[in-house]
């Protein structure tokens, strides 16, 4: 496996799919002193999936490193730093066939891009998932992330109720 930067103008505006499969979610809960965070598990594993594409127009400032095996792409992260609050987001980080997951591709790409966040200078790398990702979440707590906030209504009116609620998680990087 190899990692590679990858060219702004050779892959900007590709798209791709994501997809997943999840056993369960985070369940929040509010209540009178605030919110509380419950796993709870689907009656059967879902099959979850989004479209978005490399180096969307809304980044300041993207970097991207892809992961080769045999000349192919197999995953991916991107980052841009938030000048605005000196934090570095993660917009994306993937590996696209499930088969090649748990095999150390994704942390070699999580190193990449948190070595790029320090070397900006950043106070804190940062990111995006959804409470039904239930492998993503470990995945980033297993690499240092802690639950930061959360959206209940970030992508439609109807997130709690299809157990999809946008979560951020981030990391101090000193």
């Amino acid at each position: 496996m190899e990692i590679v930067r990858l060219d702004k103008q050779t892959y900007a505006g590709n798209k791709f799919k994501v997809q997943y499969t999840t056993a369960g979610y985070y369940d929040i809960q509010t209540n009178r002193s605030g919110f509380q965070l419950q796993y709870r598990r689907f009656d059967a594993p879902r099959e979850m999936s989004f479209d978005d594409c490399f180096f969307n127009e809304w980044l300041e400032d993207p970097i991207a490193f892809g992961a080769f095996e045999d000349g192919q792409l197999a995953g991916f992260v991107e980052g841009t730093p938030e000048s605005w609050n000196n934090r570095y987001r993660i917009s994306n980080i993937c590996i696209f066939d499930a088969g090649r997951r748990r095999r150390g591709m994704g942390a070699l790409l999580m190193n990449t891009i948190l070595e790029q966040a320090r070397q900006s200078g950043a106070r804190m790398a940062v990111l995006e998932t959804q409470t039904c990702n239930e492998n993503a979440i470990a995945f980033y707590r297993k690499n240092g992330f802690e639950i930061i906030g959360f959206d209940l209504f970030a992508y439609t009116n109807s997130d709690p109720e299809r157990h999809e609620i946008r979560l951020e998680m981030g990391k101090k990087l000193y």
